[in-house]
């Protein structure tokens, strides 16, 4: 787990060093297997990270420096959880196609068709 700067706030420049590592928190993963056009985060995960930043943007007038810093730590929370969910799903992914000589080709279509799903839901951050 990834530790928070010496202020107690994740950000950005904290996560964009540290590989991904696969989720384990409640809920479980967020990945769904309908193609090309289920979101990333789950509803409840969207809704908590859309919630925080109401609360942010709110905070601007009376502290504008800490909304920006929080801003900064929801963003890399974000992204973090979402580098988390793409390490779930490759890891899904590869246990499906990464079986040796025994994978037929209809497999790796498969295979290739969730890949490229999940590609088009990442594009459509």
């Amino acid at each position: 787990m990834m530790e928070p700067n010496r202020e107690g706030v994740l950000t950005t420049a904290d996560i964009a060093a540290e590989a991904s590592k696969p989720y384990n928190g409640p809920g479980g993963t967020a990945m769904k297997e309908e193609p090309g056009t289920a979101p990333l985060f789950v509803p409840n995960e969207a809704g908590d990270l859309r919630s925080k930043w109401e609360k942010i943007q709110a905070n601007f007038v009376d502290e504008p420096r800490k909304a920006v810093q929080d801003a900064d730590a929801l963003v890399a929370a974000a992204m973090k959880r979402l580098a988390e969910i793409f390490a779930d799903e490759r890891n899904k992914l590869e246990r499906e196609w990464d079986r040796g000589d025994n994978v037929s080709t209809e497999d790796l279509r498969v295979a290739l068709r969730r890949y490229r799903s999940f590609f088009d839901r990442l594009l459509a951050v």
